[in-house]
């Protein structure tokens, strides 16, 4: 866990990772928001492998960028939240319980895929399992860019030790 000296990095990171998330969302809307929904910032969901206190920064990711961009209303909003959060979780759970990081492109493409269309079936008109389909499609470009992402950093040494300034894994 972070001592009071280290959560301002955490807290630092945390909002670099909401606003780089937006900013992809914003640089990628045209199709981020359309049939299959390619959301290349939920790539960074993988960040809460290596970084299990941006779950929650994530979600609110987002929330966010569904306020911002969606144009779909609360429901939207709430579940993306949701959905990140769980999605979040759900990548940190794979490294804590030391399952295969190959689990990552699933979680990033299932999570996403399967809860979005919960709420957006009936907002937009379409059968839950047509949308289902879409939304899983669309995820799984970034599900597999989140995975290789975590290839490329986890090597680095970059984990919360690094964050709260301890050595890492590659650093003794």
């Amino acid at each position: 866990m972070l001592n009071v000296k280290h959560k301002t990095r955490a807290l630092t990171m945390s909002a670099l990772v909401i606003a780089m998330y937006a900013a992809v969302m914003f640089a990628t809307q045209k199709f981020a928001f359309m049939q299959y929904q390619i959301r290349l910032a939920t790539s960074l969901y993988c960040l809460s492998y290596l970084f299990p206190f941006l779950i929650l920064p994530l979600g609110l990711s987002n929330f966010l960028s569904n306020a911002l961009f969606g144009g779909l209303g609360l429901p939207d909003m709430l579940g993306g939240g949701i959905v990140g959060i769980l999605t979040a979780g759900a990548v940190f759970l794979i490294r804590k319980f030391r399952m295969p990081k190959l689990l990552i492109i699933p979680a990033i493409t299932l999570i996403p895929g399967l809860g979005a269309p919960i709420w957006l079936s009936p907002i937009l008109g379409v059968p839950y399992g047509i949308l289902a389909l879409s939304v899983c499609i669309g995820q799984l470009v970034p599900a597999v860019l989140g995975y290789l992402i975590i290839i490329w950093l986890e090597p680095l040494g970059l984990n919360e030790k690094y964050i709260a300034g301890g050595k890492t894994n590659d650093r003794k």
